[in-house]
């Protein structure tokens, strides 16, 4: 079940299902560690006798956020029960506490007694042993605690405070949880409990026939009960619903510091623009590390999840991030990649958001059996190319001197080294999707971007000797590819070669692969180069899905999520950022505005398959148009903002 929405300020992220359920608390940092694990946190209504959780099919529910905001503005409407409710959700942009905002309207002409009942349902620690559950008279709220992270959960319906409350033992041996309790509309008081617990409270209003009252329903966290009932004391004294306003208005200028120009592109897409622009936001920790994705639903599939910061995705996210006018947002993304580049200088697979190693499936023994580096060199690569693209947006010369030493100088000394002498590419690594291990068009792109950033940095700083070592370095790899990776019978680039290091045999890979946008994107080859041009013509031909969903596969017969072996029509599910990709090109091998048309039609068409939220997925189901995998993905995210920046400043520069 994907997440339809997500709200976060760098330090915890709240994900709402499409039920208007929680299900992912992130605290302290955006990734880990997950104190809900992907279970409903439910909303029931209880009115004249008759109970219903938000989550029956007697309610209709729309998602969807305020305009450039990253409050929620969602409508539940159970015509049965003659009530319809309006969410407004948000997280507060510096304090650790979620709020709601929940105008209940009883659509009926008579009055009725309207029950809210809330359900909290957490595994502290990411594990729902040695959890405490209980009711705080002081505070009249329900809090839940272990070790140090703490929950507070309060609610006022109209002036009324919680009425009812109750505590009990879920999952474990025949107890279900609290929340069967609450549906027939009561609960059975109990005030404390431990183990695997959970929680329910209700808050009750009479609302008149037609009438609208607001309820709010409140989270604070923290490391110890001061903090969350300093910050429970903070709402209560501004107000719920002022600081829902308060919230409102920082995201919304937040979103629109860095105006945009007059161009030909639809309101919709400048939507979902701004709306990417706030969900990277939210996936993005204080400390600097940008997280992949923060779905728990996708543990499910091998107990694992996309909670981590891949260096790959984080370059291309900060990189598009900081030419959208938001280098702020990414700059310690740099100073943490310096942090944890190993001695010999290169990246490892991928990270928590607390700086320690993820987990990785890439082995340190070959098939050989001798031992190898269980690396993506592209992710190192792309941090040194990402990074002089910060710098060309800030021109901040004394935050990129901070990290010439420890981040550049060491990164590119590892490109160099870690070269094939004969062939004059990069030694095999493992390719950007982490499926395969060899030399790859994709990673050698990199390589050579990554090469040309330090080059850059070292003539900045009048290393001239530095530099020149630098540039023959990614000569050095252009030069191999030309020899190498293009294949002048097939007339394109090669996905990449396999070396067998016994007899020094090259094996050709000629799967049409989407990633070889790199070509041109990391400055190896001009777009308009007919090697390249030939290339990405042969991906649009072959990768787009023949069916009516459309979009492109990340490359021919992808085993990924999938769908169907008529690989002929579906080469592979449709991912968004491969068919963002394909735009990328279109956009710089324009000569004209009238070249932009196309790259409008892909740019509508990721519109057209965002949630009603804007939330982006990973991939699509190739028949059903259904999300597939994650969402929001931060790279899909990252990508429509980097590609409608592509087209805006193309738009200005051709005529």
């Amino acid at each position: 079940m994907p997440r339809q929405l997500v709200a976060g300020n760098g330090k915890i992220l709240v994900n709402i299902d499409q039920h208007l359920q929680i299900r992912d608390i992130y605290y302290p940092y955006v990734g880990q560690q997950n104190h809900v694990q992907g279970h409903a946190n439910r909303v029931g209504i209880w009115s004249d006798g008759h109970f219903s959780w938000l989550s029956s099919e007697h309610w209709s529910v729309h998602t969807d956020y305020h305009k450039d905001s990253l409050v929620t503005c969602c409508t539940a409407e159970n015509k049965q029960m003659g009530i319809r409710l309006v969410f407004e959700d948000g997280v507060h942009q510096r304090e650790n506490m979620f709020l709601r905002r929940i105008k209940v309207t009883n659509t009926s002409k008579k009055e009725k007694k309207i029950r809210l009942f809330f359900h909290q349902d957490l595994n502290i620690y990411e594990t729902e042993v040695g959890d405490t559950a209980f009711y705080a008279p002081d505070s009249r709220s329900i809090i839940h605690y272990k070790k140090n992270r703490y929950f507070l959960f309060n609610a006022l319906f109209g002036d009324n405070g919680i009425s009812q409350y109750t505590t009990g033992i879920k999952r474990f041996q025949s107890a279900e949880g609290t929340w069967k309790d609450a549906e027939d509309g009561s609960l059975h008081i109990n005030p404390i409990a431990q183990g695997s617990v959970d929680s329910t409270f209700s808050v009750e209003h009479e609302v008149r026939g037609e009438e609208t009252v607001e309820a709010f329903y409140w989270m604070t966290i923290g490391r110890n009960r001061e903090e969350i009932l300093a910050l429970n004391e903070y709402i209560k004294e501004i107000g719920p619903s002022l600081t829902i306003d308060k919230i409102m208005i920082y995201w919304r200028r937040w979103a629109n510091k860095s105006p945009l120009p007059d161009t030909d592109l639809e309101e919709e897409i400048l939507a979902l623009y701004k709306r990417s622009l706030l969900i990277v936001r939210t996936q993005t920790n204080e400390n600097g590390y940008i997280m992949a994705a923060n779905d728990s639903d996708i543990q499910q599939y091998n107990r694992d999840h996309y909670s981590y910061m891949w260096p790959r995705d984080g370059a291309l996210v900060a990189a598009a991030i900081a030419k959208a006018g938001y280098q702020g947002m990414v700059k310690n993304f740099y100073r943490r990649c310096a942090d944890v580049l190993t001695k010999e200088g290169f990246l490892h697979h991928k990270y928590n958001p607390d700086g320690s190693i993820g987990s990785s499936w890439h082995p340190t023994v070959g098939k050989d059996g001798k031992e190898q580096l269980p690396i993506q060199e592209d992710e190192t690569a792309l941090v040194l190319w990402a990074f002089w693209e910060h710098y060309k947006e800030t021109g901040d010369i004394e935050f990129a001197q901070s990290l010439y030493r420890s981040l550049i100088r060491p990164g590119a000394r590892f490109l160099l080294q870690f070269m094939d002498e004969e062939l004059d590419l990069p030694n095999p690594s493992y390719d950007l999707w982490e499926e395969r291990r060899g030399v790859f068009s994709f990673t050698c792109s990199a390589v050579y971007g990554g090469l040309m950033a330090a080059h850059s940095f070292a003539l900045l700083f009048g290393e001239d000797d530095r530099a020149a070592r630098y540039k023959a370095g990614a000569e050095r790899v252009k030069k191999g590819m030309e020899n190498h990776l293009y294949d002048q019978e097939a007339g394109r680039f090669l996905r990449g070669i396999y070396l067998n290091e016994e007899n020094r045999e090259i094996t050709k890979d000629y799967t049409i692969e989407s990633s070889m946008y790199g070509l041109f994107a990391f400055g190896v080859f001009s777009a308009n180069d007919e090697r390249v041009q030939s290339t990405m013509e042969a991906i649009e031909r072959e990768l787009y899905i023949k069916t009516p969903i459309g979009g492109v596969a990340r490359y021919f017969n992808d085993y990924y999520f999938q769908q169907t072996h008529e690989v002929e029509k579906v080469p592979g599910n449709p991912w968004l950022i491969c068919t963002l990709w394909l735009a990328k090109w279109k956009i710089a091998a324009a000569v004209d505005r009238n070249g932009l048309k196309q790259c409008r039609e892909y740019l509508n068409w990721v519109v057209s398959h965002a949630f009603s939220s804007g939330v982006l997925p990973e991939q699509l189901h190739p028949f059903s148009g259904e999300p597939l995998s994650v969402a929001p993905l931060t790279w899909s995210h990252a990508t429509f903002v980097d590609v409608v920046v592509d087209y805006i400043q193309a738009y200005e520069r051709l005529e």
